[in-house]
């Protein structure tokens, strides 16, 4: 078999998944989108160590290891992202990434335009009332 075909086909894969990240408004689409851009780099990094360890006859197939540690790795994000993703949805009730630009939480204070309130006269009417 030919190198171009699993090379062709990652490209694709990899092409796909960069238009889903960049595309996307759903944060769990785009996690996805980024799981299909590292398998595309998966399929690339066994179809090289294929390719070399025929034309090097080299038995290490450092390739294949390197695919299972970024697999190990690719599982270790998607896990930790989907948690992310849910404490998000969570404490603000949607996922799209368009709504989460502003990270800060934002709720109204007692004086709606930002400022505070001013303590002294609180502590005048408490005062009043004693």
């Amino acid at each position: 078999m030919h190198l171009a075909y699993p090379a062709v086909l990652s490209v694709l894969l990899f092409c796909t998944g960069l238009y889903g990240v960049l595309a996307r408004r759903n944060a769990i689409l785009v996690l996805m989108s980024v799981e299909l851009m590292l398998n595309a780099v998966n399929l690339n990094l066994v179809a090289f160590d294929v390719w070399l360890s025929r034309a090097a006859r080299d038995a290490l197939h450092s390739g294949q290891a390197l695919t299972l540690f970024t697999i190990a790795i690719a599982a270790a994000e998607i896990g930790i992202g989907l948690a992310i993703v849910l404490a998000v949805y969570r404490a603000r009730g949607t996922s799209d990434i368009d709504k989460l630009r502003d990270t800060a939480e934002t709720r109204p204070g007692p004086g709606d335009d930002g400022t505070e309130p001013a303590a002294p006269a609180m502590a005048e009417k408490t005062e009043a009332a004693a």
